[in-house]
């Protein structure tokens, strides 16, 4: 086996040995059978608790122990990239599954298992002062970057999911205000009959609806929870409408109108760009295969003339 094969296979045992040890840390005490007995009548069975575990993504049930497991090193990160990191989860819809404070540790625990990878490597493989200098660097730093890459590359899907299901979304409103039903009746018609993130985002709001909270208070958590500026036009647009007494049916016309014109206008956009991006690959892949294919006999020919 290599020297980079025994390095990576070192990494990943002390990162098994990592996890396992924040899961035994993280498991319940064992209970007698009285006790079991009695969390059965006061909470959900351990069943339930463990159908809703599997349920989760791979990655939350690592994380999840190791959060518990090394709980401190959260405590000396700055609050500002705390609260950063649960703005960016709440905007990425992952805020009820996993806690800034888990996602930091998991970010340190990837760095430090890259970090121990590298230095291995370099022991035990000796390279040369470059090569290890530049494995030393650039582990940590894909260890410390890629978390906080894909939970940005998450934030900006939804809220692109978001902005294309706006205009459909609004279209079923105003035609269920339309037809006599009201608001709130016809944010449950959306929910019913839309699977995206926008429907989940009005579930939430019904439900805050429905609990009690004002409309004006549950759209802008809404607004709060989504920072899709389209969105918050329409959040603003109904905030008005309510206020001034202005037909909802008539508004969420015009608010569906222009959300259309938006999203054909990012269309076009994207269309437009398409040339600009397609410049390189097609400059450095592309057309020198095509001079090679056209070129290469009669190059061939040349040199066999000139030969």
């Amino acid at each position: 086996m290599s020297s980079l094969g025994i390095a990576i296979t070192v990494a990943m045992a002390c990162a098994g040995a990592l996890i396992a040890y924040a899961g035994m840390k993280a498991q319940r005490p064992v209970l007698d059978a009285g006790e079991y007995l009695q969390q059965l009548d006061e909470e959900m069975g351990p069943t339930d608790e463990y159908e809703r575990r599997l349920q989760e993504p791979f990655i939350m049930r690592v994380v999840h122990p190791l959060g518990q497991a090394l709980g401190g090193v959260a405590k000396l990160t700055p609050k500002n990239y705390i609260e950063n990191i649960h703005k960016k989860l709440l905007h990425g819809g992952l805020a009820n599954s996993i806690r800034a404070e888990e996602f930091v540790v998991g970010q340190v625990a990837l760095t430090g298992v890259l970090t121990v990878g590298a230095l291995l490597y370099v022991v035990m493989a000796s390279p040369s002062a470059k090569y290890a200098l530049l494995i030393l660097i650039l582990l940590p730093l894909i260890g410390a970057l890629l978390p906080s890459s894909w939970l940005t590359r998450k934030v900006n899907d939804r809220k692109l999911a978001i902005f294309k299901d706006l205009p459909d979304t609004l279209d079923l409103l105003a035609i269920s205000v339309e037809a006599g039903m009201g608001f709130e009746g016809a944010i449950d018609v959306v929910c019913q009959h839309f699977n995206s993130p926008l429907a989940d985002e009005f579930h939430r709001t019904l439900r805050e609806m429905e609990l009690g909270l004002p409309r004006r208070d549950a759209f802008q958590n809404l607004k709060r929870r989504t920072e899709v500026p389209e969105l918050s036009n329409f959040v603003l647009a109904i905030m008005q409408a309510d206020a001034l007494g202005i037909p909802i049916g008539r508004v969420l016309r015009t608010q569906a109108t222009e959300m259309r014109a938006k999203r054909r206008q990012w269309a076009r956009e994207k269309a437009a760009k398409l040339p600009v991006k397609m410049l390189l690959p097609l400059t450095l892949f592309i057309f020198p295969a095509i001079m090679i294919v056209v070129l290469g006999p009669a190059a061939r020919g040349f040199v066999t003339v000139l030969g």
